[in-house]
């Protein structure tokens, strides 16, 4: 366990884990299928969703929680806003030193599903970034299908490393990258979003591994993360076949490297992954 304590910083969290679901989940069987396509966000994701959820005939359904088990900032939330609060300083820094300013973006933690500008948050789909709205959208339970179906090591360090690459979606919409790539349509800048994404979050883990927030080999959990949503990887142990043509956000190859990149080097400018 990191010693999260250590950095003393705060992001805008919003806690709707005791609101309950409010848009049907895909189920195991649609899990595949938009992990594959959109786990960590970015990209066209805003328009897939709810062409996804038109296409398999959701439903509004309830999925209720103990709202009392949420009252207050339970440790999860804790950790989220800090880890969260910890971006955005790196990135407050980073613009400063470059004449911009810095919005941070908001997190929301939901369980089941919740309300998006960009069609609806499920769980199924992962944590995402919603251009529309600058907030990211995370439910914490996913983790578990993540170490279950996909055999991620897990732990909060890779926790960590999924907020990071969110984050990172966040600054590429600021900085209008993210609809270059759009108007591009094309999947080779679509991957290069992604793996860019990566490298940022590697970049923030330099930019606090001196801070005594790791204990040995603790990084090594956020590289685990990396490689285990390489397409793949995802591809191998869900249809038992790779197709390259099909790729979205990277291999697991790719996304190791490039988070390594960010993290070896401290440098934005190492993290060009256009060039």
């Amino acid at each position: 366990m990191a010693f999260w304590d250590r950095l003393g910083t705060n992001g805008n969290v919003e806690d709707r884990r005791g609101l309950g679901g409010a848009v049907g989940g895909l189920g195991l069987g649609g899990l595949a299928l938009v992990v594959a396509l959109n786990f960590l966000g970015g990209g066209d994701f805003s328009t897939l969703l709810p062409t996804l959820l038109k296409q398999l005939g959701q439903v509004q359904s309830a999925t209720s929680y103990n709202a009392a088990d949420f009252e207050g900032a339970d440790s999860y939330e804790v950790f989220a806003s800090t880890v969260l609060g910890s971006n955005d300083q790196m990135w407050e820094r980073i613009f400063a030193e470059n004449s911009l300013t810095y919005e941070p973006p908001t997190l929301v933690l939901f369980r089941g599903a919740t309300p998006s500008s960009c069609g609806g948050a499920d769980a199924d789909v992962g944590p995402h970034y919603c251009p529309t709205d600058r907030t990211i959208y995370l439910d914490e339970t996913f983790f578990d299908e993540l170490e279950a179906r996909f055999g991620a090591t897990g732990g909060d360090v890779a926790e960590a490393y999924v907020i990071a690459h969110e984050v990172g979606h966040h600054v590429q919409h600021l900085l209008g990258v993210s609809d270059q790539v759009a108007r591009s349509r094309s999947n080779d800048a679509s991957i290069r979003l992604e793996l860019q994404a990566d490298c940022y979050a590697g970049l923030w883990v330099n930019s606090i591994r001196d801070l005594g927030v790791f204990e040995p080999g603790e990084v090594r959990e956020a590289i685990d993360a990396a490689a285990t949503v390489g397409d793949d990887r995802i591809q191998r142990t869900t249809t038992g076949r790779v197709n390259p043509e099909t790729w979205t956000h990277g291999s697991s190859a790719e996304r190791v490297q490039w988070f390594t990149t960010g993290y070896e080097t401290g440098s934005v400018k190492a993290c060009d992954t256009f060039n």
